[in-house]
């Protein structure tokens, strides 16, 4: 997907989950995991309270909204707060059997537990968290999100993420050491 073309990259991602996908920070750590597998280049991400962002993500889908490859309806969730469903309208490119499957998986993760996987794998990329280092990028992941983290999901998102490194992917996402 070329990189001056935005708005179909991003809903390039709801159409690799199946045509759906629910949670604006589950489309960024979608994205920013397809990134770390080489299946894109398209945004670039920072470090935000979500853990991985792109703003480039977040303007390209709402551009993509507005155009029409993708439905964005906004809901409001149980406990008051507001989510977004995105629906893709129409496809934005060949299918690609690989990416799709490894979006599916992220996909299928918990959210909070894929905002955690994330966290702790942009910490060791990007922010240079490793057991040499810095320090562990799962122990630095709990202390930054200590609510999130809690009652055994940090261990579940390193479990869920360790199951993503072993997908088939065009670039091997990086071994993270233990939580």
């Amino acid at each position: 997907m070329a990189r001056h073309d935005p708005y179909r990259a991003a809903a390039r991602i709801v159409q690799d989950a199946g045509g759906e996908l629910v949670g604006r920070t589950r489309l960024q750590k979608i994205a920013y995991l397809l990134n770390l597998a080489g299946f894109s280049d398209d945004f670039s991400f920072e470090y935000r309270h979500y853990g991985p962002f792109s703003e480039e993500l977040a303007q390209a889908m709402e551009i993509a909204a507005i155009l029409g490859p993708v439905r964005e309806e906004e809901r409001t969730a149980d406990w008051g707060g507001r989510y977004s469903v995105y629906t893709l309208v129409e496809n934005v490119g060949e299918a690609d059997a690989l990416r799709a499957d490894f979006v599916q998986r992220a996909k299928s993760i918990n959210a909070v537990e894929l905002e955690l996987a994330a966290t702790a794998a942009y910490l060791f990329i990007a922010e240079g968290f490793d057991t040499k280092a810095k320090g562990n990028p799962w122990h630095e992941t709990r202390r930054r999100k200590p609510s999130k983290a809690a009652e055994g999901r940090l261990e579940r998102a390193a479990e869920a993420y360790e199951a993503l490194r072993r997908s088939e992917t065009k670039a091997p996402l990086p071994q993270l050491p233990a939580p």
